[in-house]
């Protein structure tokens, strides 16, 4: 503990942003329709965010070289905290896909700014110990935030309060941190046709895990809801598809270092599917079978991204792993911006199952390239793999960092 004390305000700091960001996706979702935004105006403000952390990942080193760590959070946790305010002033879809997208820039920023003064303060010693505090963190926060919908219900102004008040707190344990703030990182290259030429299978992947994790995180709400169940229920189905994503994490991970990585890729990708044809067409509105469907739609589909992004570095080179790390995130954002997008105009033509029908039909086909991909290249054999299975989260490229210890040296 005497290791990890120091980076305690950091850790706490982590959870109020990642609590408040995971508070605010669901809560938007849901204050919209009663708002009376059509559903594909809701995509459409979902979207916002996503096109906003794009432009975060590539600019936020840009910035935390120019100004440091301190500022670059302090700037960012204040605008962020006014747009959250600012929504419930003005209520138009238009101004909150505006806002949805300054949040998603700045949430991209501060997610990189901790993850960094992390990444530059952890040793290999306490990394393991380091990174499994974050992930419950992460867990825990997104969780315990989720019932502060019931809690507070989604009229009036509090939760929007709330919302801006934890953005603005989080400056308060940063503040307590090491006042040395750390060597600012270098600029992060992105080179899609290296990317493409490095992974074809992990690039697509993880625009697929866009297309479909994040039309689940924006609309999933909207789907709960038009399906008839509570507020309170609502948010146990979103916490059960957060919670499912850790089940099957290591499991998976583990036989992927061991075996052809495409393979447990192709099994995460058909279990989901199956949990969003569940979803479709057998759940209905039975309120548990809905918990279980979409604990399995986690279970399954959350581990997707941190396997690709492992198969892509199997195939990186020396050097390549941090052009991997920011790339896979900013295809993630790509698939993230078009899924609600496209998942909203179908929820406002069809019925609400109609969201899990797209999200199978992707899946579908993502299975049929992998197996293509798995006839037209050999995989890379276990011992001359790089690096493990890392369980990622898609807070920001630093994260990779962060989980990247040693390389491997044996089979």
């Amino acid at each position: 503990m005497s290791q990890i004390r120091p980076l305690i305000p950091l850790l706490v700091t982590a959870g109020i942003l990642i609590g408040g960001n995971g508070l605010q996706g669901t809560f938007i979702s849901l204050r919209a329709l009663e708002e009376g935004f059509s559903t594909s105006l809701i995509g459409v403000i979902g979207a916002g965010y996503n096109v906003g952390f794009a432009i975060g990942c590539v600019y936020v080193t840009r910035i935390l070289r120019a100004i440091g760590h301190i500022r670059t959070f302090s700037a960012m946790a204040a605008i962020a905290s006014a747009a959250a305010i600012a929504m419930v002033l003005v209520i138009d879809p238009w101004f909150w896909f505006l806002m949805r997208l300054v949040a998603g820039i700045c949430f991209a920023s501060l997610f990189a700014t901790v993850e960094s003064w992390l990444n530059a303060s952890v040793t290999n010693g306490n990394r393991a110990r380091t990174l499994s505090i974050y992930r419950l963190v992460d867990l825990g926060s997104v969780t315990a935030a989720q019932y502060a919908i019931p809690g507070i219900g989604i009229g009036g102004f509090e939760l929007f309060a709330i919302i801006s008040m934890a953005l603005t707190l989080s400056l308060v344990p940063i503040s307590f941190a090491d006042r040395s703030s750390p060597v600012a990182p270098e600029a992060i290259r992105f080179d899609v046709k290296a990317l493409w030429n490095i992974s074809p299978l992990a690039t697509i992947g993880c625009i697929v895990v866009g297309l479909t994790n994040a039309a689940f995180r924006s609309l999933g709400p909207i789907y709960a809801q038009e399906i008839g169940l509570s507020v309170t229920a609502i948010a146990t189905f979103m916490s059960a598809g957060i919670i499912g994503g850790v089940v099957l994490q290591y499991p998976l991970g583990y036989y992927s270092d061991r075996i052809d990585r495409r393979l447990i890729i192709l099994i995460a990708t058909f279990g989901s599917l199956l949990a969003g044809l569940f979803l479709a067409f057998v759940a209905g509105s039975d309120e548990w079978l809905n918990f279980a469907g979409i604990f399995a739609f986690g279970a399954f589909a959350m581990p997707l991204f941190s396997l690709c992004s492992a198969h892509a570095n199997d195939h990186a080179a020396e050097g390549q792993h941090a052009l991997v790390s920011a790339g896979m995130l900013f295809f993630w954002s790509l698939g993230a911006i078009i899924g609600p997008l496209l998942a909203s105009f179908l929820l406002e033509i069809f019925e609400p199952p109609v969201l899990f029908i797209y999200t199978a039909a992707i899946l579908a086909l993502f299975m049929a390239y992998t197996i293509r991909r798995m006839t037209a290249r050999k995989p890379v054999p276990t011992e001359e793999r790089s690096m493990r299975f890392r369980s990622l989260l898609r807070t920001s490229s630093f994260f990779n960092k962060l989980a990247g210890g040693q390389t491997r040296k044996e089979p």
